[in-house]
């Protein structure tokens, strides 16, 4: 492709992306906070419903996306299988999985860690979703990445 043809094709997205701007402005429709959550999950499953509650009950607003198969979501995020839960989500550029707790998924994007993400591997009874019949265990919230794992909270 000549250069000609590619500044013609730049100058046809920036005028998409001018066009698009403007009904955004002209709709009224605010943009989308850089805390907006992206969930991942079953449509069939309670537990990843009443952790979404939870979140939103403390201020981050989430955008629900069903999947029947969230392996192959949970393996273009990086989330190793030892940290794996039932639902994978997506915040500022960093993974949160499974049930971890609002107040975790806060203090992660105020400190910024070079991290993958967050996780609450499995599924422990009393964790935001799954506080089923006053039942708790307890578990840990763990960060990871390429450097590994490194515990972020407990809770007893």
């Amino acid at each position: 492709m000549g250069i000609s043809n590619r500044m013609k094709m730049m100058s046809v997205a920036v005028v998409a992306a001018g066009v698009g701007l403007g009904a955004w402005v002209m709709s009224g429709q605010q943009p989308a906070e850089a805390a907006d959550m992206v969930v991942y999950k079953s449509p069939t499953c309670g537990c990843c419903a009443a952790w979404i509650e939870h979140v939103k009950a403390n201020g981050i607003s989430v955008d629900v996306r069903e999947a029947y198969d969230l392996d192959p979501i949970k393996a273009k995020m990086g989330v190793p299988g030892d940290m794996q839960s039932c639902h994978t989500a997506m915040i500022d550029g960093y993974v949160v999985e499974g049930h971890v707790p609002a107040n975790d998924i806060k203090r992660l994007l105020k400190e910024r860690p070079q991290a993958a993400g967050i996780s609450v591997p499995g599924m422990p009874m009393g964790s935001p979703g799954m506080e089923q019949d006053g039942a708790k265990d307890p578990y840990d919230v763990v960060l990871f990445g390429p450097q590994g794992y490194k515990l972020f909270s407990s809770y007893d």
